[in-house]
Parts: C-alpha cells; structure tokens; sequence
C-alpha cells in the first residue's frame, strides 16, 4: 500500500498521538496548529492519568483501562524516538476515606479490580501512617491505594511527541493547508466550531486553574483529596490542580478561584504548607456533550476524521485512541465504542 498523505489539525494530547501512530505505521504525517505543540490546554501542568473506580463496568471504563495499561510502552517509544522525557511515571494514587462505609465500599471495589484490572494494578485499602507524612488526612487513618494510576508532565508529553515526530520524518508547522485524509483534533474551539457546524451543541470548553509548587515528591504516588489532585512530577515540583469553570471571561488568567483552591490544598496536606509557587496556570479543556471522548469519522465529510472531547482523560486515553485513529485512517476500520463516535454526540441525522 502507498503511503498516505495525512494532515492533522491541532497540535495537542490527543492530535500528536494520533501523527505519531500514523507515522510509526508508514504514514507521512504533518501537524498544523497555529499555537505549536501543547499550546493549548494540553500544554498545562497537572497529568494526572487515574482510572475510573473499577465498578459499574462500561465500555468508557474498559477503553480508558486498556489505555492506561499501554501508557507505559507508548511513552517509552516516543522518549526513545525523540530524546525527551515526558516525564511518565506509574506511581499510583492515595485517596482518603472518610467513614466506615467508605471504607466498605472501597473493599468492595477492590474485589471489582482484582476481577477486571486483568492482575495488572490493585486497588487495595492500606493505614494512611505506611505512606508517613505525604498521606491525605483521614477521618478513618485509612485510605485507598490504587497502582494503576499514573502521571506525566503534560507540557513535557507534548514536546516529547513532536520531537518524536520529527525525528521520524514527520511534520509540524504553524499554519499551512490540510492536504489528505485529514484529523481535527482542535480542542474547545474545535468543538464549538462543530456545534456551528451541524447547527447544535455537541460540545463546549471547561476552564481549569492549576498551580506549580516547589515540593520535591517525586517518588511519591499522586493524591486525591476533596476534589483536589495532587501531582508530583519527575522534575521535582507538585501540580495541584484543579478548578472546573463553564463561564469564563479570560481563558488564561488566573484568579481568586485558584488562590481558593491552593488554599483548601495546603490545608489538605501540610507537608507543601509553605511551598513556594513556582507558577500559575490557566486553560480550557474540551468537553464533548456525550462526556466521552469524540472519535471517528465525520458524518457525511468523506475523508475527515475527528479526534476530540477528552475532558480531563485526553492524556491517560491517547495511547489506544491514537492506535484507534490510525487504524481507522489507513484501514478504513476500528474497534471505537459506539458513544465515542461522532454520532453519539448528535440528536438527529448529522
């Protein structure tokens, strides 16, 4: 088979990966985003890839599960083609549990994950005092521990791949025309220009606010404390990340809802209460209205495909949906769920 020619709008998590699986499979692959690689929410700081609690089992879990479970090879390949640490690392997660059903319930989840993490993580309940003083405090003295989860640096991850991309031959630029079967993987903006498109809402932005703090916990698993992630990442700082805002005016700035947060944060774990902040961090991340991500071709648009919606998983999802989308590219077919597909996301004929 000739090698395809393919464009993908949109340099972010979900566009690079998917112009690297190409590219791994003998495509010749240009990227065009008018901000460069991860200059859009994916170029944030909190990468905090935790899986869904393993019960009530669906179709979006069992993909997000396959996904993570890949993570690892998939970042290793594209550090060793492009010479830069994406800063992935399978660390696990502690959560903290409030009162005794909790706890019955997380016992009781960990039984789901023995029957559907395949024996290659555990979600098991453990005293907060084996993890000393970088365990969330717990009403219990007990929390959850989970090794599935993992984190990266998504600013890292992003540069990670485009240097993997163009150390393969592939392309990327700031503007240019799309040429070949062609991938919008274009974030918010994207997604509102869809809803233009199809003359409905399939989607909208979600705003986050996070903050960079100098706690060096690097070896450390993530927390996850009343609503707040707590991520230590391989450079030696902390993300704490993050808020969620459907009305916005500035989609960059930072305010009083960040300054909230880091104060709920500091009160949560006393260990980073007088961590400096090294930085502030504002974005907009793409919601799809089915809240999967969207993936597949686009209705009545022959060869255009889409690749969009991975609020708050598009990172811990981007290793099997770019497998998916390259499939789908060169091969015409892909195991894709049904609610992922544009479609799903459609009320009526597209």
């Amino acid at each position: 088979m000739a090698m395809a020619d393919i464009t993908v709008m949109g340099a972010g998590a979900i566009g690079l990966s998917v112009a690297w699986a190409c590219l791994r499979r003998g495509a010749r692959v240009r990227v065009i985003d008018p901000r460069g690689p991860g200059g859009g929410a994916s170029g944030g700081i909190v990468g905090a890839l935790a899986p869904h609690v393993p019960e009530n089992w669906n179709p979006k879990k069992a993909y997000q599960l396959a996904s993570l479970l890949r993570a690892e090879t998939f970042w290793a390949e594209v550090a060793a083609a492009g010479g830069k640490d994406p800063g992935y690392g399978r660390l696990g997660r502690l959560q903290p549990l409030a009162d005794d059903r909790a706890i019955d319930m997380a016992q009781a989840r960990a039984g789901g994950a023995r029957d559907l993490w395949q024996g290659r993580a555990e979600w098991t309940v453990r005293a907060a005092g084996e993890f000393g003083d970088w365990a969330p405090p717990s009403p219990t003295g007990m929390v959850i521990h989970d090794t599935l989860s993992a984190r990266l640096y998504p600013a890292m991850a992003c540069a990670a791949l485009a240097a993997a991309i163009t150390a393969k031959g592939g392309e990327i630029s700031t503007d240019g025309t799309p040429q070949g079967p062609v991938v919008w993987a274009t974030g918010y903006e994207g997604l509102l220009s869809l809803s233009a498109h199809f003359q409905q809402p399939v989607g909208n932005g979600v705003k986050g606010q996070a903050a960079l703090l100098q706690v060096d916990r690097r070896d450390a698993p993530q927390l996850f404390a009343d609503g707040v992630h707590f991520v230590p990442h391989v450079d030696g700082t902390l993300a704490i990340g993050s808020t969620s805002e459907r009305e916005f005016d500035n989609p960059r700035s930072t305010d009083a809802g960040l300054d909230d947060l880091l104060t709920r944060a500091r009160a949560l774990v006393p260990a980073i209460a007088d961590a400096p902040v090294l930085k502030r961090w504002a974005g907009v991340r793409p919601r799809a209205r089915s809240r999967a991500p969207m993936l597949g071709a686009w209705p009545a648009r022959a060869g255009h495909f889409i690749a969009n919606g991975g609020f708050k998983i598009g990172f811990g999802m981007a290793p099997k949906m770019a497998e998916d989308m390259a499939d789908l590219i060169l091969t015409g077919h892909a195991d894709i769920p049904p609610d992922f597909l544009p479609q799903a996301n459609l009320k009526g004929p597209a």
